[in-house]
């Protein structure tokens, strides 16, 4: 059985999902998917912030009853999803003789948001980060279920971050990144690649049984 990290990295209705395993010193990408959160031609799922925000307000311009119900409604939605799509890549991963050992879900600073709704509310132009934090909470939701520890890296941190934990320069991370995704097969762009990098981070980081520490 292959030891393997996965590395996530977050798109709207999901997740790019990218497994790294190391063998005699050799990376693979024994699995690269997608992590749906949100189902085709149900907008609860894809974009609750964005249906509340179209929903008429209430006392105070806030949020009305009936648009805290239609994101309590999308929320489960979201969560529900992203539970049954983790339990099917674990699935997966067993038939492909693979044992998912670490998880690494790539983050932003947006943490002092408190209440997504206000938020959206009020800053109908970020509607979009609100939407983005959805789908991260739905994949938290998800590895608790399963009931696999996620460790969280910071996106824009994580190039000085790969350069220390992996003792390489920055050319030369792209290279096997680039040769990577050959074997890894489309799409390879900016997100798997992220994804792929989060993984090898934390997939090095468990060989040598440590933890990762963001920077």
């Amino acid at each position: 059985m292959r030891r393997v990290a996965l590395g996530l990295r977050t798109l709207k209705g999901g997740a790019v999902v990218v497994g790294v395993a190391v063998e005699d010193g050799e990376l693979s990408v024994p699995i690269s998917t997608f992590l749906a959160t949100g189902a085709d031609g149900d907008r609860l799922s894809l974009e609750p912030y964005r249906v509340a925000a179209e929903m008429a307000r209430g006392p105070h311009a806030g949020p009305s009853a009936e648009a805290m119900a239609a994101v309590a409604q999308g929320r489960g939605r979201q969560d529900r999803l992203a539970a049954t799509g983790l339990q099917t890549i674990m699935r997966q991963l067993e038939e492909a003789r693979c044992t998912p050992v670490a998880a690494a879900l790539l983050v932003n600073r947006a943490g002092w948001i408190a209440d997504l709704l206000e938020y959206s509310l009020g800053w109908p132009e970020h509607v979009p980060v609100a939407e983005g934090l959805a789908v991260r909470d739905a994949l938290r939701f998800a590895f608790q279920a399963c009931r696999f520890e996620l460790v969280e890296l910071d996106e824009k941190s994580l190039p000085d971050l790969a350069a220390h934990a992996l003792g390489l320069s920055t050319a030369e991370i792209d290279a096997r990144l680039r040769r990577l995704g050959a074997t890894a097969g489309r799409p390879w762009r900016k997100e798997q690649k992220l994804a792929c990098l989060s993984a090898w981070i934390t997939m090095t980081a468990t060989r040598f049984g440590q933890r990762v520490e963001p920077q």
